[in-house]
């Protein structure tokens, strides 16, 4: 059984304030004709469909031409939710949408007669059973349990696929979205998902609680990458989210199953963005004269290191650069100041601190008049 694994589509997301809106709806028909062509069994999303628990109308209407191009198709499809999507929104018109092979789970077992959504698909070599286990914190089952069982996400996780009573001689996939670890040893992450991870660990649950599943389909980690075994893994986004993306290669991840106990077949199909996200390093001079019109549409964040500060730097790089992420000085001046400041030798009154920060960016001081309005966003903040 051929298996499309994706997950963290985060529709309606922005980079650092731009709009992403186009760059998913192309990445998603990429997905799409790749569907047609590679003829998968199946195709699975586990989790963080949208951005934000309530999606602007403009991330619906994405969502919404993507699941009605691969309902076109024919192939199921199989999506949970995960820590960023509202069950409610997310679920709306599931029913409707199961009568096109859409099965959509948001919520785990609310009360001890539910059990996890399970969907049995066929092959040549028989039933394949796809358990959907949509994300869950300890809270949201603990009242299942006796008191003291569910103490944390691990165990939660463990028990509610306990409670199931798994066949293991058949073929068993889940699709679920947390945050799994391998002895403690933490997956590579990323910064566009780093505020979602809960600091010390908390949110941790063991590989060894999936192990037994013939391929478990996880969301959550932007970058793919397995989790100790090949059949444990985590598809990681279609697009990059963040400059610390820059070196990801982004695809889909194709997962076939033979036989009960034969070996998985993993494959990645790539994903070619509109726009890439990718760091420039250089001299105003050196940055300006990469410029290409194959690269000058890209996602950059650009670091200088000119000496002398380069007049109005921003408005420069702009003539040349449609989307610029960041800019940020690194030369002598700029590594004495910060060497200075984590020896505690100096602290900057806010006031100055924003002129050196002006001066930096514009290439000029500020005008009295311009002085005179920061002062007060100061002082009101002060008074807070």
């Amino acid at each position: 059984m051929k298996i499309f694994h994706l997950a963290d589509l985060h529709i309606g997301k922005q980079l650092h304030s731009y709009d992403l809106k186009e760059n998913q709806r192309a990445v998603l028909r990429q997905i799409v004709e790749q569907a047609v062509e590679y003829r998968p069994d199946v195709i699975v999303i586990c989790g963080d469909i949208f951005d934000r628990a309530v999606p602007s109308g403009e991330a619906y209407a994405v969502f919404d031409e993507f699941l009605r191009n691969l309902a076109e198709i024919e192939i199921p499809v199989l999506l949970i939710a995960g820590n960023h999507d509202n069950a409610k929104r997310l679920g709306y018109a599931s029913s409707f949408l199961e009568r096109h092979q859409i099965y959509i789970s948001v919520t785990v077992p609310k009360t001890p007669q539910e059990h996890l959504k399970k969907i049995v698909l066929r092959d040549e070599q028989g039933e394949v059973n796809f358990y959907l286990l949509p994300f869950l914190k300890p809270g949201y089952v603990r009242h299942l349990f006796e008191e003291g069982v569910i103490t944390d996400y691990e165990s939660a996780v463990r028990q509610i696929l306990d409670r199931e009573e798994i066949d293991w001689k058949s073929r068993n996939v889940l699709l679920s979205h947390q945050f799994y670890t391998n002895q403690g040893q933490r997956p590579e992450t990323c910064d566009s998902e780093q505020p979602v991870l809960t600091v010390g660990g908390l949110d941790n649950v063991d590989v060894s609680v999936v192990e037994r599943f013939d391929y478990a389909a996880l969301g959550h980690i932007h970058g793919a990458q397995m989790v100790k075994f090949p059949h444990i893994r985590y598809s990681g986004t279609p697009l990059k989210y963040s400059v610390s993306e820059e070196h990801h290669k982004k695809s889909i991840t194709v997962a076939t199953l033979g036989a009960k106990g034969e070996e998985i077949q993993i494959e990645q199909i790539p994903l070619v963005p509109l726009q890439e996200v990718r760091r420039e390093r250089g001299t105003l001079e050196e940055i300006i004269g990469k410029a290409r019109e194959e690269t000058c549409h890209d996602f950059i964040s650009v670091t200088l290191t000119d000496e002398k500060e380069p007049y109005r730097p921003k408005e420069q790089l702009e003539e040349v650069y449609d989307s610029i992420l960041e800019l940020r000085i690194d030369n002598t001046r700029t590594r004495n100041l910060l060497e200075a400041r984590e020896e505690g030798s100096f602290e900057f009154h806010p006031m100055e601190a924003f002129r050196m920060f002006y001066r930096e960016m514009q290439g000029q001081d500020m005008c009295g008049e311009e002085e005179k309005i920061v002062a007060e966003i100061l002082e009101q903040w002060e008074e807070r």
